[in-house]
């Protein structure tokens, strides 16, 4: 759980928690792992409720470069500061398209409403270890790491090829750091209909889990999965018969089937911006 309450008190002292323990210098090679309360700032907690100012977080590390020295670990944290400014701006620009179905980029999908479907990525019932982590994860505590977050609202419009504003809005819906310019631009960003010179994009959540070793994270939010090995965490459909015996497990009753097949639902997508 993400132990802060969003006032300015709370705020200030994770700020000068994070300055004082140097952790400005180790955020580019933490900022995507998704267990932990420093693995990453935590500040958007107090940027979406007006507790800190993105000017007082610049110069606190601004003001820990100048004593330590500053590096591309300080400057990925000022950079994510002009990011979400960026988003602000595009939002100013672009007016309703944030909200758009076809995005800023007026993209024609043919995006479905399938309330099961939807219900089913709600709950992190997908059969996909990495997505039902996250979405379990944001039911619970109101919080998911951004790698996370981009795996899933691909995934949500990508493969179960739903209408991706549903997706923000249940992002919206539990988020203890929402941002409406910040939330639904990144939801386009991570779909290819916002602000990317590649007209369609797509995250490979199986692959991504591996990469950014989440099979703790994987176990710590989907309970069914805790007794098994690393390996058959990021893909419990490739363990052989004597292998769940072994662990007394039986895919698709002690945990969900996959609701789609990646590649197969990738592929019509790709189509479809083709």
């Amino acid at each position: 759980l993400i132990p802060f309450t969003p006032d300015e008190q709370t705020g200030l002292e994770r700020l000068n928690y994070y300055c004082e323990e140097g952790l400005p210098k180790q955020y580019k090679y933490t900022r995507n792992k998704s267990l932990g309360v420093d693995n990453s700032t935590k500040f958007s907690i107090f940027l979406a409720h007006g507790s800190l100012s993105p000017r007082r977080i610049y110069h606190a590390i601004e003001a820990f470069e100048d004593e330590h020295g500053s590096s591309k670990s300080t400057y990925w944290v000022k950079f994510e500061l002009t990011w979400r400014d960026f988003y602000r701006y595009q939002a100013m620009k672009h007016g309703p398209a944030l909200y758009a179905q076809g995005g800023i980029q007026a993209q024609s999908i043919p995006w479905q409403h399938d309330s099961t479907m939807i219900q089913r990525f709600e709950d992190g019932q997908t059969g996909y270890p990495f997505v039902d982590a996250a979405m379990r994860e944001l039911q619970r505590t109101g919080y998911m790491s951004n790698r996370a977050r981009q795996n899933a609202a691909s995934f949500f419009a990508n493969n179960l090829h739903q209408d991706w504003r549903i997706g923000a809005a249940i992002f919206e819906k539990y988020l203890v750091d929402y941002d409406p310019a910040s939330n639904y631009g990144n939801w386009q960003y991570a779909i290819g209909i916002g602000n990317d010179s590649r007209s369609q994009k797509y995250f490979n959540i199986t692959k991504q889990a591996k990469k950014y070793d989440a099979a703790e994270y994987i176990k710590t939010w989907v309970e069914e999965l805790q007794g098994l090995q690393d390996k058959h965490v990021y893909e419990p459909w490739t363990m052989t018969e004597g292998e769940q015996a072994m662990y007394d497990f039986q895919y698709g009753e002690d945990y969900p089937e996959r609701v789609v097949d990646f590649r197969a639902t990738i592929n019509q997508t790709k189509q479809w911006f083709d």
